[in-house]
């Protein structure tokens, strides 16, 4: 999957999300496949002024992942949401394939970045976590778009994500999460690749899925393993807010959503968890919770 790139936001946006957290995940090209079948899934799509006339976008790109939690809630990451341009505005798509339609959309729509966003995505309002950033125990790094749920009907069908129970994870314990199946899911950029150039991440914009498997659980975070010797793939850039589930029960469960992990995109998806009171506190305005 793809990360952030350097394209898609401005420098100052950029090195705010990079300092925040680094990467904001995408899905790796091992052991990983496309994901047409997790339509609750989708693309934060922005527009923004680049060019000092705040009047008019000139921008548009995917930025982020995210799942449908309900009809007309997106959830994402705070850190994708924050330190952007006063005149930004979000949108959120469910096609597999985001980066194809934004191309299409700017030969059709030249110059218009906000025609181009409406060709492939819905607007909304963002509601970033008052707190964000938080201290590294509790970053807050949590973030929904509201959407309206007759736009968003009108061009997608999906049954929104599962979302857990009060401390769901720590009930299983380590024993359970390590015996638990997990996977990934975003619109993120591959892992590293060397170049003449250094490394760079190619791909992204593509909804994919990817097995990962239980690392270790705090207070906040879920850490997942994503090396390929166990059969595992991973997030990195521009999967940021994308989901993280555990079949639990025989059921897909929204567990956690991805914020950062190591540079190259090799070894370790660290994911915000979603059953936690907090967490639980800050989505209940938006969303009745199991």
């Amino acid at each position: 999957m793809s990360a952030i790139r350097a394209t898609a936001v401005t420098a100052a946006a950029c090195a705010a999300v990079l300092a925040t957290a680094l990467p904001s995940s995408a899905i790796n090209s091992y052991n990983a496949a496309p994901a047409p079948e997790r339509t609750e899934v989708g693309a934060l799509v922005a527009t923004w002024d680049n060019d000092g006339d705040p009047t008019t976008p000139d921008r548009v790109d995917w930025v982020c992942s995210g799942t449908m939690i309900d009809a007309d809630t997106f959830l994402t990451a705070a850190h994708c949401t924050t330190d952007w341009p006063d005149n930004v505005k979000f949108y959120v798509s469910l096609d597999q394939d985001v980066q194809s339609g934004l191309d299409a959309a700017a030969k059709k729509y030249p110059g218009d970045p906000a025609a181009q966003a409406r060709a492939v995505a819905v607007q909304g309002t963002a509601h970033s976590h008052p707190d964000f950033p938080g201290p590294a125990s509790d970053t807050h790094d949590i973030s929904v778009i509201q959407l309206p749920a007759a736009q968003v009907k009108a061009r997608w069908t999906f049954t929104p994500a599962t979302l857990p129970t009060a401390n769901q994870l720590g009930a299983l314990g380590p024993r359970g999460l390590n015996a638990t199946d997990w996977f990934v899911a975003g619109y993120g950029t591959q892992e590293a690749v060397n170049g003449p150039g250094g490394q760079t991440h190619p791909g992204g914009g593509v909804r994919m899925k990817a097995p990962v498997t239980f690392n270790a659980l705090n207070d906040s975070w879920a850490r997942l393993g994503m090396t390929a010797p166990q059969g595992n793939g991973g997030a990195c850039y521009g999967d940021s807010g994308g989901p993280n589930f555990a079949v639990i029960g025989g059921r897909n469960v929204l567990a956690a959503t991805t914020i950062t992990g190591d540079t190259p995109c090799y070894a370790t998806n660290v994911t915000y968890r979603l059953d936690t009171p907090g967490a639980r506190a800050f989505l209940s305005p938006f969303v009745k919770l199991p």
